[in-house]
C-alpha cells in the first residue's frame, strides 16, 4: 500500500515557506478529526485536502509582484496543482476529484457540496479564531501586503470575530469555536483598554 500520507506531509514540509506556515496543516487536520467525530466521511480526502489546500500561499508558489499578488487566487492554484501531486504520491485515483472539490470550498465564504468540504471549511475557520488566529495574523505584519502595521492586523481580527462564527456549519465545530471566540473577544477588549486609539 502506498504511504501517500507520509509523502504528502514530506512534500508540504519542503514547500511551506515562511516556515511557520507548515504548522497550519497538522493543526488543521487534527481539528478535522475532532469535528468529524461520529460522522461518516472519507478521512483520506480530508487529509489530502487539509495538507494541500494552502499550497498557493507559500513563498515560491505565489507571485512576488504586489499587483499580481493582489489578484492572486491561491485556491485555484492549489486546485490546479493537487491532481499531479496526488498522482505523484499514488493517492487513490477514485478519490482525487473529491480532494480537489474539498479544496475548492475550504474558504469561509464558500458553500461546500460534501461533508468532507464542510469539515475542512469549519476547521479552517477555527484556525482563524482564538490564540492561533491571533498568532497567524500578527506574524504577517510587515511581510504581507495586507498587514502593514498593528492596526491592519487588529482590524482583520475584528472582522474575523464579527463574520466567521456565523459561517460555521457543523454543530461540533460551533461548540469548539466557543472558547476561541471568547478568547479573541477578551484579547480585543484588553487591547482597547490598554491602548485606546494609539495603535499603529
Amino acid at each position: 500500500m502506498s504511504n501517500f500520507r507520509g509523502r504528502i506531509e514530506q512534500y508540504i514540509r519542503q514547500e511551506a515557506r515562511p516556515i511557520e506556515k507548515f504548522g497550519h496543516q497538522p493543526r488543521l487536520y487534527a481539528l478535522t478529526r475532532e469535528i468529524g467525530t461520529g460522522l461518516t466521511y472519507d478521512d483520506d480526502v480530508v487529509f489530502a485536502a487539509a495538507w494541500l489546500h494552502d499550497l498557493g500561499v507559500f513563498t515560491g508558489h505565489r507571485p512576488v509582484d504586489p499587483q499580481a499578488l493582489a489578484a492572486w487566487d491561491n485556491t485555484a492554484y492549489a486546485m490546479a496543482k493537487a491532481p499531479q501531486i496526488l498522482s505523484d504520491v499514488e493517492f487513490p485515483v477514485a478519490k482525487r476529484a473529491a480532494v480537489v472539490e474539498t479544496i475548492r470550498t475550504h474558504q469561509p465564504a464558500a458553500a461546500p457540496t460534501t461533508l468532507e468540504g464542510e469539515i475542512l471549511r469549519d476547521a479552517d475557520i477555527l484556525e482563524q479564531l482564538g490564540a492561533v488566529g491571533i498568532l497567524r495574523t500578527v506574524c504577517k505584519i510587515g511581510r504581507d501586503t495586507r498587514f502593514a502595521d498593528f492596526t491592519s492586523a487588529v482590524n482583520s481580527l475584528r472582522k474575523a470575530l464579527a463574520v466567521l462564527p456565523k459561517q460555521i456549519h457543523l454543530e461540533s465545530a460551533r461548540t469548539m469555536a466557543q472558547p476561541r471566540i471568547a478568547l479573541l473577544e477578551s484579547f480585543l477588549s484588553e487591547l482597547d483598554a490598554e491602548v485606546g486609539k494609539a495603535l499603529y
